[in-house]
């Protein structure tokens, strides 16, 4: 049986009148296997491994949703409620489609991500970096370091998608005296670094995120993999792309495409996160430069500049970049409600009407950020029925204003 912490309360009051006090070194880090204070909705973001648990029930985003408040402290401004890309995209200067012109071996894409970091490093704007590797004996299993050399960061290229306690290091920043630091993460990560940030005792920190969707535990993983995939052994990556496909790449550099709707949802309905299924930060709205895909052309990635940190990280690499405009094309409107009920029913067609769909779909459907939307809302009108019936009495505060603007575009079963 777990042990399970009571939370104080109100941890988070302590810092009001004393940044960077020391305080919260006298809390005490959660054993491994303690219930954490979020309970089932723990995204294992590494907070509440390190005694930053002191702040956990002000910062953890499952706990104080606080999305508007953060963008506002991060990025001088919160969105525009007047404003619709605001709501599916958040605060933003800028945004374009981009590849590397030489790719980085073994990279996920094209390398732009760990490209920018050994930039950052060594440049000297930074000390060390923040960036998940895995572990020797499972290429799936997430091992949070600090980074100081290139080679580090290189050996953290490829996503790993799994949940991952990317905080857990926040003891060794500060204990390591360093003054300016790179954190590459995830929204959940993000919005509790956002919320102790000022207990780090940093100079400057810059962050750069990834969007993310459907993390899984590694149990979870196994269970996509085997059921998904011809060959689950051998997959080195995966990805759900534009192309209304699952993406499988294995050991032998072979590509195994999965459409979407012949997955079996009534096997996989249960394989995601209950945080995951409770997220409305897709897009990482709190780091100062996003880098994903799902807003650009297949073969390209997506980069969002939030703010004056986030242009200077892109700075760095601009020379070593292929670029475009954003564009957009398609209505994802349809496909969006349709796929309501199929999701919450668990249906899967036939492997050949599903492969007929898809290619349907790709031809016609939504395209560039008119795909992002598509993916957002998808997300978004999910997410709300899985808060609405496990968690009811989240339902009011824990989705953001902005969400519930895109769900409400919707028709939801009860």
């Amino acid at each position: 049986m777990r042990e399970e912490l009571p939370l104080r309360e109100n941890p988070f009051s302590m810092t009001a009148t004393t940044p960077n006090s020391a305080k919260h070194k006298k809390a005490k880090a959660l054993k491994p296997g303690t219930i954490r204070p979020a309970k089932e909705l723990c995204s294992e973001c590494g907070l509440c491994d390190t005694y930053y648990i002191h702040y956990v029930k002000e910062a953890c985003a499952f706990l104080n949703q606080q999305i508007p408040e953060l963008e506002t402290q991060t990025h001088g401004r919160s969105r525009n409620l007047d404003n619709p890309d605001d709501w599916y995209f958040g605060v933003n200067q800028n945004m374009m489609a981009a590849r590397k012109l030489q790719p980085i071996e073994g990279a996920q894409w094209t390398g732009i991500v760990s490209t920018i970091a050994i930039e950052m490093l060594t440049s000297g704007k930074v000390e060390g970096v923040v960036c998940v590797q895995n572990t020797k004996e499972d290429r799936f299993q997430p091992m949070p370091i600090i980074a100081r050399t290139p080679e580090e960061i290189l050996a953290a290229r490829v996503n790993k998608p799994t949940l991952s306690p990317n905080l857990s290091v926040l003891e060794q920043i500060e204990q390591s005296g360093m003054k300016r630091l790179l954190v590459i993460g995830v929204g959940c990560q993000i919005q509790a670094l956002r919320a102790v940030e000022k207990e780090l005792g940093l100079e400057k920190l810059y962050v750069l995120g990834t969007p993310c969707v459907d993390n899984v535990t590694r149990a979870g993983l196994q269970k996509f993999l085997e059921t998904t995939s011809k060959s689950p052994d051998t997959v080195v990556h995966y990805e759900f792309m534009q192309d209304f496909q699952v993406h499988f790449k294995h050991e032998d550099g072979s590509i195994e495409k999965v459409p979407f709707f012949g997955l079996n949802t009534k096997e996989l309905k249960d394989v995601f996160a209950p945080s995951c299924m409770s997220c409305f930060d897709y897009v990482n709205s709190l780091a100062d430069l996003v880098v994903g895909y799902m807003g650009a052309p297949f073969g390209w990635q997506w980069i969002v500049v939030r703010n004056d940190r986030g242009q200077e990280m892109l700075d760095l690499v601009q020379n070593q970049l292929e670029t475009q405009s954003v564009t957009s094309k398609g209505d994802r409107h349809q496909a969006v409600q349709q796929s309501i009920p199929a999701y919450d029913k668990g249906v899967t067609l036939p492997m050949w009407a599903a492969k007929l769909m898809g290619v349907v779909i790709e031809k016609i459907g939504p395209k560039g950020l008119e795909y992002a939307r598509f993916s957002i809302d998808s997300h978004f009108t999910r997410n709300y029925l899985y808060v609405k019936r496990h968690h009811p009495e989240k339902l009011a505060a824990h989705i953001p204003e902005f969400a519930k603007r895109i769900v409400g575009q919707y028709t939801l079963p009860d």
